[in-house]
């Protein structure tokens, strides 16, 4: 017979973190890149670059601050070539950055974005000082959520991570606030209808529980906005803690709260070649 584990209100210690998983397969390349001929928008294609965001790419351009093979533009919807063609800022050429992947491992009160018009904490924050290029968050976690964030400055790959055909796995541990029975999981599993969004998890698994509380384990495939709150709201459940351990295969593993690490190749490839 199983042990029940019992834990107080007071607990809001998470499971441990899931731990590093191999790569199932490998695929020939860590990154995805467009076509060197392809042409975007020169804010697009400087963002692209690692120089600096599209918003403030578009600042630059407009402000007469970027040439193009040696022509000032004003328009920052201007065709342009991510490897081709000469961009430079203040006359000083930026070339392409290197693929940079990275993982953060966010703590609550943070809010995903580069700039909050509310004065809020942003995740750049903890970024700040880092050296690296710039880089775009591959999806969001709102404020009062934890866990594995990751950041790179390939659009295409990012894209190709969050779109809804790819069905990535993403795994929360959330901690709610009511001892679940094995009906209301089912529940919770089916899915419900919200605002004319179909709302649903791949799994919903019980991890332990306590005399008012417990710890779930969700694993969605796809994500719409406060997907998990507003799924479990529809049954009466509150959130106390929610925390995302893993992305595909890979973990968030024992980094620490606040830190970041860079993803090794072998990390990369493995979420580039995640079956769509």
């Amino acid at each position: 017979m199983r042990q029940r584990v019992r834990m107080s209100r007071s607990d809001s210690r998470p499971p441990r973190a899931l731990p590093p998983r191999s790569p199932s397969r490998a695929a020939p390349s860590a990154t995805l890149s467009p076509a060197a001929g392809v042409r975007h928008g020169l804010a697009r294609i400087i963002s692209k670059r690692g120089y600096c965001s599209r918003t403030q790419a578009e600042v630059l351009v407009r402000a007469g601050r970027v040439s193009l093979n040696g022509r000032i533009v004003r328009d920052p919807e201007t065709p342009a070539r991510l490897q081709a063609d000469r961009i430079a800022v203040d006359g000083a050429d930026i070339a392409a950055a290197a693929p940079v992947w990275i993982m953060l491992n966010k703590p609550r009160g943070y809010v995903t974005t580069a700039q909050d018009e509310r004065g809020r904490d942003t995740v750049y924050a903890l970024l700040a000082d880092a050296g690296l290029p710039w880089l775009a968050p591959i999806g969001r976690l709102d404020k009062a959520s934890e866990g594995l964030l990751l950041f790179c400055n390939d659009s295409t790959a990012a894209a190709r991570l969050i779109a809804p055909e790819s069905h990535v796995d993403k795994t929360y541990h959330v901690q709610i606030d009511c001892v679940p029975h094995a009906a209301l999981l089912q529940r919770l599993r089916d899915g419900i209808s919200d605002e004319g969004e179909p709302l649903t998890a791949r799994s919903v698994a019980l991890l332990r529980s306590g005399e008012k509380n417990a710890w779930l384990e969700i694993v969605l495939d796809e994500g719409r906005n406060r997907h998990i709150r507003r799924l479990l709201a529809a049954h009466g459940i509150g959130v106390l803690r929610l925390v995302r351990v893993a992305i595909g295969q890979l973990a968030l593993g024992e980094l620490a709260k606040g830190k970041w690490r860079q993803l090794a190749a072998a990390e990369i490839s493995a979420l580039n070649s995640t079956p769509a």
